[in-house]
C-alpha cells in the first residue's frame, strides 16, 4: 500500500492523480497534510509515503482531461465535493478520477461504483450548504461602511455563494469572511479579494471588527433596521399558529445565529 500525502489544496489532489497514472501506483491512499497520521506500527516495507507536490501544470492537464471524460455536471459535483474538506472525501475523489481514466466508456453515472455514489451525496450535502448560506446570511453595515457578515458553514462553500453575493449586491462594499477557516471574501464594486487574519494590508479595514459578530461598530441607521425587523418579526408571529418543528426542519438551530430575527 502507498500512501499519498498532499497540501489540501485542489491542485494538489489532481496532481496525486497525475503521480499515479506517471509511476503506475496502485492501491494507493491518499491523505491531506492536517489529516496524515504514520502508521505506527506498520513495517517500512509496506508502508511507503509519498509527499505529492503541486504542480499547476500537472493539475491543469488531469482537470481538463477529466472533465472532458465526465462532462460539465459531474465535474461541479467532483469540486463541490473536495470543498467538503472531508478526509474520506478526498479518497473517493481520487478512486472516482482513476476510475474514470481506466475506463474508456463513460462511468461517470455508474452509481452502482462506490466512488461515483459517495461522491454524489457529498457534493449533494455542500449544495445544501451552499443555499442554506445564501438564503440566511445577513449583513451589517459598519460604520465605515462596509456591510459585513460572519460565517461558520459546516464545510468551505465561500468560494460558491460569492457569485450569488457579487451579483445581488453589486453596487456595496461586502466582506463574507469565514471564522472557522479564517479566511474572507471582500467586495470592492469591481473584484473579489481573499482576506485573511495575518494579512497586513487588511488590518485597517477588518481591525475595527475584529471579525466576529458581537464587536462589530453598526453605522446608526443599520442598528434602527436592525431593531425594526425584530420588531415586525415579533409582530407578525401568531403564537397559536407556530410549529416549531416544521421551522426547525426548514430552519435548522446552527444557522439562527445569522438571523437578527434570533437574536432578541
Amino acid at each position: 500500500m502507498i500512501s499519498y500525502i498532499f497540501d489540501g489544496s485542489f491542485a494538489g489532489l489532481l496532481c496525486c492523480v497525475f503521480r499515479a497514472y506517471e509511476f503506475k501506483d496502485k492501491q494507493v491512499r491518499i491523505y491531506a497534510e492536517q489529516h496524515f497520521q504514520p502508521e505506527l506500527f506498520a513495517p517500512s516495507w509496506l508502508a511507503e509515503e509519498i509527499n505529492i507536490t503541486s504542480d499547476e501544470a500537472k493539475a491543469q492537464r488531469v482537470w481538463t482531461a477529466l472533465r472532458q471524460k465526465i462532462g460539465g455536471g459531474f465535474s461541479r459535483h467532483f469540486y463541490f465535493s473536495y470543498l467538503s474538506e472531508q478526509a474520506t472525501a478526498f479518497q473517493q475523489l481520487f478512486d472516482f478520477a482513476c476510475y474514470v481514466f481506466d475506463h474508456v466508456n463513460a462511468v461517470a453515472n455508474n452509481y452502482g461504483h462506490p466512488a461515483v455514489l459517495a461522491m454524489a451525496q457529498i457534493s449533494k450535502s455542500v449544495s445544501r450548504e451552499k443555499h442554506r448560506m445564501e438564503a440566511f446570511v445577513r449583513f451589517k453595515k459598519t460604520t465605515e461602511g462596509i456591510f459585513f457578515a460572519v460565517i461558520s458553514p459546516d464545510f468551505n462553500v465561500l468560494p460558491l455563494i460569492s457569485p450569488h453575493f457579487k451579483n445581488r449586491y453589486a453596487d456595496q462594499h461586502w466582506l463574507i469572511y469565514d471564522e472557522k477557516r479564517h479566511y474572507g471574501l471582500f467586495y470592492d464594486l469591481n473584484q473579489l479579494h481573499e482576506v485573511q487574519l495575518s494579512s497586513e494590508g487588511n488590518k485597517s479595514m477588518i481591525e475595527q471588527a475584529r471579525l466576529t459578530a458581537s464587536s462589530i461598530t453598526l453605522d446608526a441607521q443599520e442598528a434602527l433596521y436592525d431593531q425594526l425587523w425584530k420588531d415586525y418579526f415579533k409582530s407578525t408571529n401568531i403564537v397559536e399558529r407556530r410549529n416549531m418543528k416544521l421551522h426547525i426542519q426548514q430552519v435548522p438551530r446552527r444557522y439562527w445565529k445569522y438571523l437578527s430575527e434570533k437574536n432578541q
